[in-house]
């Protein structure tokens, strides 16, 4: 494929990630245009308002202004004046996101990776400009600067991801300079780093993963409040599946939010409210449905969450400490000089830029002590604290007027608290996984697997060498003498 059709391959592919992303609000929304109001408003509302919604998706900042009749509607204080709405619907993030990741990976087939890396994000960049600049309206304004940067970002995340699984590792020019800044570490350093990396992401997802669950049962067991709230809104077919494609952009949120509970501090619905394991304070919240799943009551048993990121980091610390084991058992740990590229190491087989080389990186951290495997377990504790810290962020803000400009949860908390939690949950994994035999050293890569008694190995090294007790062929397997 030439320059030419790289280019316009990747434009299709940015054009196509955005008319998914403002399509799937905006084929709802027409047919209750058409259907419900019989064509009589202005289209071009409803196109604003796919734009608006698609545009929040992303975390961008929205001004409303209500007129007086329908700030009143709302019941809401503060609805007269002007508020902002900041909390991102993250599902539109996430498809964004994937949808970039499936454009890198095709993308990642030509051979102009980089001319069509930089088409399809710069074009994507001027689509969420324009798509900005037909949404501004005085009753609703989306800023212009964020309309056009984060979209842009979230999506270049995604085609920047697809290209690098999709890319032979240490290819391009990028990926050698990066493997060479981290060879330059020195090899402690190098294999602190990527354990604490494989680490603390591994407890994060799990954390996150766990969450899902506990939301998606806490949504099936709380069933009957939430169809009980759509029947109060009476919003009509067609209204009830706009809301819940609405409910279906926030559900990643929610998950976050799950995480927040689970961690600790919980997350606020509306200033002076607080859901979380301590207790549940809860004042009017929004009429949208899903919210009937929140758990409403103070449980002696809310505690136990707390005991999942704690489990999650001990998990994550000994798994890694019992593949570090059986690796250095069996010589597969990579040495000094195999850092994250390609070529081997002087201690076996090559790291590579990959997830082959970095988990070789994770497993020689564990053989070089007790100190530095404290100060692994401590950094899969930073890493897992700033990864959901961040997500915390991402899921929370200003939903609304009056109190609803609180929603979320605390970011700096969540990540303080998932810090502790994992930090030393870890360290307590790595340390029960990598517990040596007596009589043997921290460095020496030879320590063989748990459970694995090598004194008579010993024993026949010994007497090969002429340093054994005796020269009995059986060694310590000696028959026992006759009665």
């Amino acid at each position: 494929m030439n320059r030419s059709l790289t280019a316009l391959f990747a434009a299709f592919e940015a054009v196509l990630v955005v008319a998914i992303g403002v399509g799937i609000s905006l084929a709802p929304l027409t047919i209750l245009w058409a259907a419900q109001y019989g064509f009589a408003p202005d289209w071009w509302d409803f196109w604003r308002a796919s734009v608006d919604i698609w545009l929040v998706g992303h975390g961008v900042d929205l001004s409303i202004t209500l007129n007086g009749a329908l700030a009143t509607s709302t019941g809401l204080q503060g609805a007269a004046t002007p508020f902002a709405v900041t909390m991102a619907a993250l599902g539109f993030s996430l498809l964004t996101i994937l949808l970039g990741m499936r454009a890198g990976r095709r993308i990642a087939q030509t051979d102009h990776r980089l001319l069509g890396e930089a088409v399809a994000i710069g074009l994507f960049a001027a689509l969420s400009l324009g798509l900005s600049l037909s949404a501004s309206f005085p009753a609703a304004q989306p800023n212009l600067v964020q309309g056009t940067l984060l979209p842009t970002m979230v999506f270049a995340i995604g085609v920047v991801l697809g290209t690098l699984r999709a890319s032979r590792p240490g290819v391009d020019a990028a990926s050698r300079l990066i493997r060479t800044w981290v060879n330059s570490w020195g090899p402690q350093t190098r294999a602190t780093v990527a354990a604490s990396l494989r680490g603390g992401a591994s407890a994060a997802a799990a954390i996150v993963a766990i969450a899902s669950v506990v939301v998606a049962v806490l949504i099936v067991t709380s069933y009957a409040q939430i169809i009980e709230l759509y029947e109060g809104l009476q919003a009509g077919a067609l209204g009830g599946l706009a809301l819940t494609i609405a409910q279906l952009a926030i559900l990643p949120n929610l998950v976050l939010w799950g995480v927040s509970w689970l961690v600790g501090p919980g997350f606020a619905i509306g200033t002076g409210s607080a859901v979380s394991p301590i207790a549940t304070t809860l004042g009017p919240i929004p009429a949208v449905p899903v919210l009937g799943a929140l758990p409403t009551f103070d449980s002696p048993f809310a505690f136990v969450g707390i005991l999942i990121p704690v489990l999650a980091g001990f998990l994550a610390g000994a798994l890694l400490g019992s593949k570090g084991v059986r690796g250095n058992a069996s010589g597969s740990g990579s040495g000094p000089g195999g850092g994250f590229g390609g070529g081997s190491g002087a201690g076996g087989g090559g790291g590579g830029f990959g997830r082959r080389g970095f988990a070789s990186r994770a497993r020689q951290s564990l053989s070089i002590g007790i100190p530095q495997t404290v100060i692994t377990g401590l950094g899969m504790g930073l890493v897992g604290g700033a990864l959901l810290g961040l997500l915390a962020w991402a899921s929370g803000g200003a939903a609304g007027p009056g109190r609803l400009a609180t929603v979320g949860p605390d970011p700096w908390q969540v990540g303080l608290w998932a810090a502790l939690e994992i930090g030393i949950a870890a360290t307590l994994g790595l340390l029960a996984a990598t517990r040596l035999p007596s009589g043997t050293h921290p460095d020496d890569t030879s320590t063989p697997p748990l459970g694995f008694d090598s004194s008579h190995v010993r024993d026949a090294l010994d007497r090969d060498r002429g340093e054994g007790p005796d020269s009995n062929p059986l060694g310590s397997f000696r028959a026992p003498p006759r009665p």
